[in-house]
């Protein structure tokens, strides 16, 4: 399976601060914002990724991750002249996709929680249709929005309506076969303009072919795209990390844990940061592996 971060937009909701810079290379307490969709991708197991940004954002990424060799990816950067909808990612990179099973993730979406990874590898390994993960929220008119039928399965997802007939959003993350890049042409833009991810979920509705998975309790969805929401967002790392001695999206450590690199090339990563607490976790990490293999 292959996957794309799309981290284009304007990020006109975060200005003034996002003039300078697009949001998903925001800080979000200690790492930047995109860490957090590219770690669901490595957890998932995926390690072919393209990285979807504006023409002016793009070398940015690029300087920051590079071919992505370090932590065992191979990245590919493409750029999206206009934002034209999230559905719009899947055209752009119909070469990147090739054959493939495609996991698009949100470069603004943050997800943490007990048994996370699990449920990502069993969704990567999708052969045919949709998947799609719903999460009770307060404030379901800003999200695309899953109706459930008398006995529970799904009706109908419908784009931030006015009046939501169900609290569960769809989250920013999303698991599709490769049907999805046809189903993308096809589309006709929405009354906004743009290429909707509801209408690609809806169309898989129509053959029967979507599953939603469900984020239940411990699992956390934050979205960062106001300022209230982005600094929400800082708070839950600092306390996950402060109270359980992890670093949250800690890309380094998954490569590592996933058997994408080994100790060597880890331990260099630490280094390289050694002088902030963030290179401290990765080189305390060595330390106790390098200690648990000599017993």
């Amino acid at each position: 399976m292959k996957g794309i971060i799309l981290a284009g937009g304007s990020g006109t909701r975060l200005s003034p601060i996002t003039r300078g810079v697009c949001k998903q290379l925001l800080p979000l307490y200690d790492k930047p914002m995109v860490y957090y969709p590219l770690s669901v991708l490595m957890l998932a197991g995926i390690r072919e990724i393209a990285l979807i940004s504006t023409p002016e954002d793009l070398p940015r990424f690029e300087r920051m991750f590079g071919t992505g060799e370090q932590l065992g990816l191979s990245l590919t950067y493409i750029e999206q002249p206009r934002p034209e909808g999230l559905a719009q990612a899947f055209i752009l990179a119909e070469d990147f996709i090739g054959p493939d099973p495609v996991c698009l993730v949100l470069g603004d979406n943050v997800f943490h929680g007990h048994g996370l990874s699990r449920k990502l590898q069993e969704c990567a390994r999708l052969i045919k249709g949709g998947i799609v993960f719903g999460y009770k929220v307060k404030d379901p008119e800003r999200y695309g929005v899953v109706e459930f039928d008398a006995s529970g399965c799904v009706k109908s997802i419908e784009e931030k309506p006015s009046k939501p007939k169900s609290r569960y959003a769809v989250t920013g993350l999303y698991f599709y076969d490769n049907t999805v890049v046809q189903i993308a042409k096809e589309l006709l833009p929405s009354s906004r303009g743009e290429l909707e991810i509801t209408d690609v979920n809806n169309a898989y509705l129509a053959r029967g072919e979507l599953r939603v998975e469900f984020l239940g309790r411990g699992h956390a969805w934050l979205d960062t795209g106001t300022f209230e929401s982005l600094h929400q967002a800082a708070g839950f790392v600092q306390v996950i990390q402060q109270r359980q001695d992890v670093v949250v999206a800690c890309i380094e450590e998954i490569a590592y844990r996933m058997g994408f690199i080994g100790l060597d090339a880890l331990e260099e990563l630490g280094r390289e940061m050694s002088k902030n607490s963030y290179g401290q976790y990765i080189l305390d990490i060595v330390r106790e592996e390098r200690a648990r293999q000599s017993d």
